[in-house]
């Protein structure tokens, strides 16, 4: 794998001739049951080469919508008005033989989420190799060498052997950059990225924003990037257009968007945005950074093990190797203190959750709570201990029953927890809850999918709180939320610890919210602890190259800074977890060159007061990370 390197953010080179694409007054209009839905309202903006434009709003504001009307994909129900012009084609107008040479060859969209953009049954190289036969007419050798090339170019390891496998034996990161692969295979003249960074790790995300910015140098390419994260706009775009129902309600370069914004929403966008420089965004509440200091601890983990085997092919019965996806954590979490987790995807933060509340059986280790160990324990005995441990999880959609309305919902673990609390009691109960956390009691009988993904979310908190549990888990509860709703869940989440006492695991893969939210944060490297400290110690003083690595991929919702900062570029996704080396990258000196091989753990090293450090070799940098 390639060695990352430390850099500060080139300047932007200036756009220049002819417009490639032009959108003049377009509407978008959808027919459905119960009438027509206006989507897009007149909306103007053009695009030139190398530059790079930002379409920012929230859910609902038109943003993709704008982008699939360009694309001619609207959905059948769907009609656009107006007028687009992509180099002299009019796009409105043009037959679907028209469209079908234009897309995939001058003009590509990278999709949001790329698993169910990928066709499931084939197999990569068979995606990639279809845009070049359709537009280009190449045998399958020369197209297969210009797909490896392109995998190379998005900085994919093992090119060669990636096109024989299947979109589900990829990471949501790699994934990612398969599509950006795909959709430049024929050089575009205009891509459309539409979220293309939405729910990555940050490095990952990183990685995928360098490369973006890469292709537009060395290409021209023209980018419209469609996104409601501020920091990415921030890091990528020349000139930005703000969307709110529909309707384009501010427009202007970059730095006077961030610098002097003039629509109040705009300024509403802005003030939302966690900002990892700062400690909370303005005006808004603050956690009681006292909380918790000088209480013994509601909960003492002391090296947690989970571990899986794992079926290997080869031989002829195969071989079964151990995945330590959580390996050897320890922490203690005091009444009212919030403890962040962060990590990369595959660090374990997810599974040390569920490890915690004995969801998944813990493979060694002890979990004291109120210092009785309860890893291991039965279903019957740990049902008398769930009304005091909760979780939220992170797809509330998924997690709530949609045959059930959000008030059952919200019902249910009182029924289960004090069954002698009467039906009228109960539902006095959770109309209380439904507007303590900032939803209309009169939704109680609505069911999921009648509500957003932010109300949603909040029906999930309800859930989980209404038995004022001791101890609630938040496993990447805000992470697709708009950057207002997050803002607003964030606020809940703090409000709600401190009236009603609540101690909390955080976990969650922005660092920025993290700083909110959390007493102490906890980084995690492929199921280990890496650094344990204070909030400020973390963010002001880090100390392990992991950690630095993961702070400085964050990007800045200021756009002089985020241009001037140092920043470290990664390549390549997280060492495999099945080899026993690959929790030793910051500590190569005493790796023993086997992947099967028991291995040294590196000790947690106090270097200043409740400040641990996992040893890591003297001098190294966060080039450690993917040697």
């Amino acid at each position: 794998m390639a060695m990352t390197d430390t850099q500060t953010a080139p300047a932007r080179p200036q756009a220049d001739g002819a417009p490639v694409l032009t959108v003049r007054d377009l509407a978008v209009t959808f027919e459905t049951p119960d009438g027509a839905v206006e989507a897009v309202r007149g909306v103007d903006f053009e695009l030139r080469p190398g530059e790079c434009l930002g379409i920012v709003g929230e859910s609902g504001s038109g943003k993709s919508q704008s982008a699939l009307a360009a694309m001619g994909l609207l959905a059948r129900n769907g009609t656009a008005t107006g007028r687009i012009d992509f180099l002299g084609n009019d796009m409105l107008a043009a037959s679907d033989r028209e469209l079908l040479k234009i897309r995939g060859n001058d003009m590509s969209m990278i999709f949001q989420d790329p698993l169910t953009s990928l066709t499931p049954q084939l197999r990569i190289g068979q995606q990639m190799r279809e845009v070049l036969e359709i537009h280009r007419k190449l045998p399958r050798k020369e197209a297969d060498r210009i797909c490896i090339e392109w995998l190379e170019k998005v900085r994919i390891p093992e090119a060669e052997r990636r096109l024989r496998q299947y979109p589900h034996e990829l990471s949501g990161g790699m994934r990612q950059r398969v599509m950006i692969a795909m959709a430049m295979l024929c050089g575009p003249r205009l891509l459309f990225a539409d979220e293309p960074t939405t729910a990555l790790d940050v490095t990952v995300q990183a990685q995928v924003l360098d490369l973006m910015d890469d292709l537009k140098r060395d290409t021209g390419t023209a980018i419209a990037l469609i996104t409601h994260d501020m920091g990415v706009v921030a890091r990528m775009c020349d000139r930005i257009i703000v969307m709110r129902h529909g309707r384009v309600v501010e427009a202007g370069t970059a730095e006077e968007i961030f610098g002097n914004p003039q629509h109040d929403y705009t300024k509403i966008l802005l003030d939302a945005v966690p900002r990892i420089d700062k400690v909370k965004r303005s005006g808004k509440g603050e956690i009681d950074i006292d909380a918790g200091r000088g209480e013994e601890p509601l909960l003492k983990v002391r090296d947690l093990n989970v571990h899986f085997d794992v079926r290997m092919r080869g031989g002829l019965f195969g071989t079964t190797r151990k995945l330590r996806a959580v390996d050897g954590v320890s922490f203690d979490l005091r009444r009212g203190e919030t403890l962040g987790v962060v990590g990369e995807s595959g660090c374990g933060k997810s599974t040390l959750a569920r490890g915690v509340l004995n969801l998944i059986p813990p493979t060694g280790g002890t979990v004291a709570w109120l210092g009785r160990n309860i890893a291991g324990s039965d279903r019957q005995q740990m049902k008398a201990l769930r009304k005091d441990l909760q979780i939220v999880f992170q797809d509330p959609l998924a997690s709530l029953d949609p045959r059930m309305t959000i008030g059952a919902s919200i019902a249910e673990p009182l029924q289960v927890h004090t069954p002698e609390m009467r039906g009228a009691e109960r539902a006095a109960k959770v109309r209380e809850m439904l507007n303590r956390v900032g939803l209309d009691p009169a939704m109680i009988n609505r069911y999921p999918h009648e509500l957003s993904g932010g109300q949603n979310q909040r029906v999930g908190i309800a859930r989980a709180v209404i038995t004022r549990p001791k101890l609630v888990i938040c496993d990447e509860a805000v992470s697709a939320l708009d950057v207002s709703v997050q803002a607003q869940v964030v606020d809940l989440l703090i409000e709600l610890q401190k009236t009603m006492g609540l101690t909390m695991m955080f976990i969650s893969h922005d660092l920025s919210v993290v700083r909110e939210v959390s007493h102490r944060v906890m980084v995690l490297y492929l199921g280990r602890v890496v650094e344990l400290a204070g909030r400020d110690a973390i963010y002001t003083d880090a100390r392990h190259p992991y950690t630095k690595a993961l702070i400085a991929a964050v990007p800045v919702p200021d756009p002089e800074r985020e241009r001037a900062r140092e920043r470290v570029r990664l390549s390549g996704d997280l060492p495999s977890p099945l080899d026993t080396r690959a929790p030793l990258r910051f500590l190569k000196s005493v790796v023993k060159d086997d992947p099967v091989a028991e291995q040294y753990r590196p000790k947690l090293v106090e270097v200043a007061p409740e400040h641990f450090v996992a040893e890591h070799d003297p001098g190294l940098g966060s080039e450690g990370l993917r040697a």
